[in-house]
């Protein structure tokens, strides 16, 4: 795709530069509606740390829906951005999972059911979603901004705990 972790991601620390790498690419890939592009990307972000993926990715999402919603997002805004997710993915991918792209929203926002008994979804089907979820929400921006903004968010974080 267009960016590529030598490129593009030095600047950040080791852990992070395979899987703001392999996000860039399965946004763009999503961007594209790019199916053999995005099943690639998605193999490499679900074969790494989903604790670290997880992590930059929700930031990411979460930073999104402030930019898109600065007054802030409610119920009817999360609604609203979880329609028109699913709506835009399924008309290229037959198996966009609404719930899926829910935990993603209410994980980014940190109001996550940590007693639901549900078995999470798997990691491929996580890393795809938050690559359609992430392609909606950016429209025709690029994500590398955004994953940067993301991962100095986190940095500063990590700083001060």
């Amino acid at each position: 795709m267009g960016y590529s972790m030598e490129q593009n991601w030095r600047h950040l620390p080791p852990p992070a530069r395979p899987i703001a790498a392999a996000a860039t690419d399965a946004v763009e890939a999503a961007q594209l509606r790019d199916s053999d592009a995005l099943a690639d990307a998605v193999a490499r972000m679900a074969g790494l740390d989903p604790a670290h993926t997880g992590l930059i990715l929700g930031v990411t999402v979460r930073l999104l829906l402030e930019d898109t919603q600065p007054d802030g997002i409610d119920a009817e805004g999360v609604r609203t951005v979880l329609e028109r997710s699913v709506r835009g993915a399924s008309e290229w991918q037959t198996e966009v999972d609404p719930h899926v792209i829910l935990l993603l929203l209410a994980g980014a926002l940190g109001v996550a059911d940590e007693d639901d008994d549900t078995p999470p979804p798997k990691l491929d089907e996580l890393a795809r979603h938050a690559a359609l979820l992430l392609a909606d929400l950016l429209g025709p921006r690029p994500v590398p901004p955004f994953l940067t903004a993301a991962l100095a968010e986190i940095e500063r974080a990590q700083l001060n705990d």
